[in-house]
């Protein structure tokens, strides 16, 4: 008997009592392998001493003060941190209590910022299909994760979606990258000037797609064609890095790699890895400055916003990272662990993609690598894996609705940046006898007819 409200009540859950390194360990004993960091979260993994001793020291001294009232050292501390090592002149930093609030903030922001300069008319944002940025209404909003919106569709904010760059299935045979990745700017730009050009506040995109599609990171020089059409027509470029960034593909912010930078950048999972609840937003000096000599407040605010604990504990964690050269860590095992998963899986008949960067990968399953079928969408084959991961002591993060928020199954592994070589054998030895018995279990149910678990190529 429970009274807690599970988010599936039909599961029944282990209870986690332990946490050591990458391992958690439930009320029976049994040892289970983190290698999803639970959804991209604990990038220290679990028990982390210098993290445990820092929050022990600020609770000795102080939890909380509201910011309406107070600033405090470790809200200064790490906002100074965060604005130091961003890139360009990303400088003011917001702080929340998660990845939703970050987006809810930087939604609100944004727009606030034409008001401040006079351009209220701007009223539209532009995001992506088959992206994710949170499940309150203003992030499922913006979010394109069809299955995640489709219950709450009347209640949503009207937003313009554009493709993703997903090469795997939406690069047209004999289209070079520079090609796709040409057509997928006249589609942004299109778009903008379908909705009028003074009309626009910000495009908002992941710079490598978490949980929805698994791990796809852009094509080279996608992200410098989308900020060239936003500096033409002065809409923002805003990135959620909630689940990418923070060090999680091998640079702290993911958009590094991308050699842009954007208006605004949201991040949390990561930035304190699970040790407290935490997220953030930050603007570059632009935006701030055009709020500070406009109405001098963000019209924004919760109670706990840069919550004391919650910030002692986020700083401790990056001050980790830094100080053991985990960014450095992620670039050498995300490299082992990208050889480990091609060495294989990449002939294996169910798999057909490997996608990724650092310690953040995604395989997407197909029934057929040749035609890139499907299984069914009934057949549940995330689902299936799920369970005999958690079998075999394995996290992982399975997701269905890969294509178009109904077909294609994928699974994302996002392991602690502390993770060592042995571990990286048992992740792909777990999950390989997970795929392979989730696949089998269907077979069965479907009478060992792959044709009756995939949907139709017609």
């Amino acid at each position: 008997m429970t009274h807690v409200f599970h988010r599936e009540p039909r599961n029944h859950y282990p209870r986690a009592v332990d946490g050591q390194g990458p391992w958690l360990i439930d009320a029976d004993g049994n040892r289970y392998l983190d290698a999803s960091g639970g959804a991209a979260v604990s990038c220290l993994g679990h028990g982390h001493p210098a993290v445990i001793e820092a929050i022990q020291a600020q609770l000795g001294r102080l939890a909380y003060s509201h910011s309406g009232f107070f600033t405090s050292d470790p809200m200064e501390n790490l906002a100074t941190h965060l604005a130091s090592r961003a890139p360009g002149d990303l400088d003011r930093v917001y702080f929340v209590s998660g990845g939703s609030e970050a987006v809810e903030a930087a939604l609100k922001l944004a727009r606030q910022y034409h008001v401040e300069r006079g351009e209220s008319q701007r009223s539209c944002f532009i995001a992506r299909r088959q992206s994710y940025h949170g499940n309150t209404l203003g992030a499922l909003a913006v979010g394109g994760n069809a299955w995640r919106r489709a219950p709450f569709a009347p209640l949503l904010a009207e937003v313009s979606h554009v493709s993703p760059c997903y090469a795997y299935r939406d690069q047209r045979p004999g289209e070079s990258a520079t090609d796709y990745v040409e057509r997928l700017a006249r589609e942004l730009e299109a778009e903008i000037l379908r909705l009028g050009v003074d009309r626009v506040i910000a495009f908002f995109a992941e710079p490598v797609v978490g949980a929805t599609l698994g791990a796809v990171p852009a094509l080279p020089g996608y992200f410098l064609k989308v900020r060239e059409i936003c500096d033409r027509y002065g809409v923002l470029m805003i990135l959620d890095e909630v689940m990418c960034g923070m060090g999680r593909t091998g640079t702290l912010f993911a958009c590094e790699q991308e050699g842009v930078v954007p208006d605004i950048v949201c991040v949390a999972k990561g930035l304190a890895g699970g040790y407290q609840p935490i997220g953030a937003v930050i603007a570059s000096a632009r935006i701030y400055d055009a709020i500070q000599a406009g109405s001098g407040a963000f019209q924004h605010g919760h109670t706990y916003t840069g919550h004391t604990l919650a910030c002692a504990a986020a700083l401790a964690v990056q001050q980790t990272i830094e100080r053991d050269g985990l960014l450095e860590r992620v670039r050498t095992m995300g490299s082992r662990l990208d050889d480990a998963l091609r060495a294989r899986f990449g002939e294996h008949p169910h798999v057909g993609d490997i996608r990724g960067r650092g310690l953040f990968f995604g395989l997407e399953m197909v029934a057929d690598r040749a035609t890139k079928r499907p299984f069914a969408p009934q057949a549940k084959l995330h689902a299936a894996i799920k369970r005999e991961a958690m079998a075999r002591g394995l996290m992982c993060y399975p997701m269905g609705g890969t294509i178009d928020g109904r077909q294609g199954d994928h699974v994302l592994l996002a392991p602690p940046y502390i993770i060592e070589d042995s571990h990286l054998e048992l992740i792909v030895t777990r999950l390989a006898a997970s795929i392979d018995a989730a696949i089998e279990r269907i077979d069965t149910a479907r009478g060992s007819n792959h044709d009756a678990a995939v949907l139709d190529p017609a």
